[in-house]
C-alpha cells in the first residue's frame, strides 16, 4: 500500500473528529482517489483552488481540530477529559496521528504516484500548495499533545464557541457574530459603583458561584449596553460567551436554554432595550425564564437586560381606568422586574460629572486641547443635543479628535 492509499484509508477511518464532510478534506479525498486516472489533473486543480484560500494545509486542518465539536473537546472544555473511556482517548490519539499525516501531504506526493509521464508533466504546471505549520498548541507529533489540547479547550471551549465569543439568535439557531464591539471596561468613564456590581456578579458567575440575572436600568446613553459589551471583551478568555436576542425572541428563551444547557461554557443571554406594552403577554415567557419554569435555572446561563423602564412595562392611564383588579395587575407587572436579582440604575450625569467624563475621554485619547475651551464647547454640544450623557460626551470627543486630526477648527 503506497502513501496516498494509506491517507485515503486514514480519512475513511476517522472516528472522533468529524472532518470527513469538510470541504478541504472531501476535495483531498477526491484527489487521492483519482491518482490512477486523468481526473487527477482537474481534481488537483480544484484542491489547490480551495487550499490557497487558507494560510496552509496544516494551519487549516489544525484549526479544524481545535474548533471541532466532539465528545473529547466537550469533555476537555468541562475539565472532564480524565473521565472519558480509555477507548475514546485512544481513538483521539489515532485520529490526531492520521490528521497530521493528511495535513502533511504535498503536491510532489501526488505527482510521484502518477505513472503516465505526460500527465505528470502537465500536473507540474499546477502550483504547489503550502503545507506550512500547525496552529498552536499543535506542533509536531499531534497524537502526543493531548495535554496541550485539553488546556486549550479548557480556556477556549469547543466548536463554534471556541472560534467565536458573541452570538445572535436567528431562524431558531445560534449564529456567530464575527464583528463585535471592541470597547473595554477602561474605555468607560465614571459610573464605577454601578459597573463594579455588574463585574462582581459576572466574576462570581464565571467562577461557578451563585450569581443573579441583571437588569441595567436608566437613562439613554449612560453606558448600559456598553457595560455589557465590555464585560464580554474582558472575560471571554475565562469561558464567557454571549448570545444577544431581540425582544421578539423572548418566547424562544426555553429553546435557547435547551441548546446550551449541556455546554461547559458560561453564557449571558443579552436583551437590549427591553420593554413591553401593557397588553403584551410575551413578558410571561421572560418571567418563566428568569425564575419559575419547570426546567429551573441552569448554572451556566444568566440573563442580562438593559431598559429605560424600571418595571419594563409601558403603562397608560387608560389601563388603570379599565382594570377592575388593579392591584393584581400591578403585582403581575412588578413581578417581572423583581425576578432580576440585581437591578442597577444608570442616571444622566449633572454638569460637573458630564464635563469630567469629557475630560477623561479626551485625556485617554491623548488629545492636547485647551481644557476651558473643551468644557465650553462640550456644554454647547450637549445643549444642542438635548441633554448630557456619556454617549453625548463620547460623540463630542470623537468630533474634536476628528477635527484635530485634520487640522480643522472645532
Amino acid at each position: 500500500m503506497n502513501k496516498l492509499e494509506k491517507l485515503k484509508y486514514y480519512i475513511d477511518t476517522l472516528c472522533i473528529y468529524n472532518l470527513k464532510e469538510d470541504a478541504v478534506i472531501k476535495s483531498l479525498y477526491s484527489l487521492l482517489c483519482s491518482v490512477k486516472s486523468e481526473d487527477v489533473l482537474s481534481r488537483q486543480s480544484e484542491f489547490f483552488k480551495i487550499v490557497c484560500g487558507y494560510t496552509s494545509l496544516k494551519a487549516y486542518i489544525s484549526k479544524c481540530i481545535l474548533m471541532d465539536d466532539n465528545a473529547f473537546t466537550k469533555a476537555a472544555s468541562a475539565g472532564d477529559a480524565d473521565q472519558l473511556p480509555l477507548s475514546t482517548i485512544e481513538a483521539v490519539k489515532y485520529d490526531l496521528m492520521k490528521l497530521e499525516a493528511i495535513a502533511s501531504v504535498t503536491a510532489d506526493d501526488i505527482s510521484n504516484q502518477i505513472e503516465d509521464s505526460d500527465l505528470r508533466e502537465i500536473i507540474q504546471t499546477i502550483p504547489k500548495w503550502e503545507t506550512g505549520k500547525a496552529n498552536k498548541p499543535l506542533n509536531v507529533r499531534w497524537d502526543h499533545q493531548l495535554d496541550e489540547l485539553i488546556e486549550f479547550h479548557k480556556t477556549n471551549g469547543y466548536g463554534i464557541y471556541a472560534e467565536n465569543i458573541a452570538f445572535t439568535w436567528r431562524n431558531k439557531e445560534i449564529c456567530p457574530v464575527t464583528s463585535i464591539d471592541l470597547i473595554t471596561l477602561d474605555d468607560l468613564k465614571n459610573y464605577e459603583e454601578q459597573r463594579s456590581k455588574v463585574i462582581d456578579n459576572t466574576e462570581s458567575f464565571i467562577a461557578g458561584y451563585p450569581a443573579n440575572n441583571v437588569l441595567l436600568y436608566g437613562d439613554r446613553g449612560t453606558g448600559k449596553s456598553s457595560t455589557v459589551h465590555a464585560l464580554l471583551n474582558a472575560y471571554h478568555a475565562q469561558g464567557l460567551r454571549m448570545i444577544e436576542i431581540p425582544k421578539s425572541a423572548v418566547a424562544d428563551l426555553g429553546l435557547i436554554r435547551e441548546k446550551i444547557s449541556n455546554s461547559p461554557m458560561k453564557f449571558i443571554i443579552y436583551i437590549d432595550d427591553l420593554s413591553f406594552d401593557s397588553n403584551d403577554t410575551s413578558f410571561s415567557e421572560l418571567k418563566a425564564a428568569l425564575e419559575g419554569s419547570l426546567s429551573g435555572r441552569q448554572p451556566n446561563i444568566l440573563i442580562y437586560a438593559t431598559s429605560n423602564r424600571r418595571h419594563l412595562i409601558k403603562e397608560n392611564f387608560s389601563d388603570r381606568e379599565n382594570d377592575v383588579n388593579r392591584g393584581d395587575t400591578m403585582q403581575e407587572q412588578l413581578s417581572l422586574s423583581d425576578r432580576f436579582g440585581l437591578t442597577i440604575t444608570f442616571l444622566n450625569p449633572n454638569r460637573a460629572e458630564y464635563l469630567d467624563i469629557v475630560k477623561k475621554i479626551a485625556f485617554s485619547r491623548g488629545l492636547e486641547v485647551d481644557e476651558e475651551r473643551l468644557c465650553f464647547k462640550a456644554e454647547q454640544w450637549a445643549t444642542r443635543r438635548g441633554g448630557r450623557s456619556p454617549r453625548c460626551a463620547k460623540q463630542f470627543v470623537d468630533f474634536v479628535e476628528s477635527c484635530s486630526s485634520r487640522n480643522k477648527e472645532w
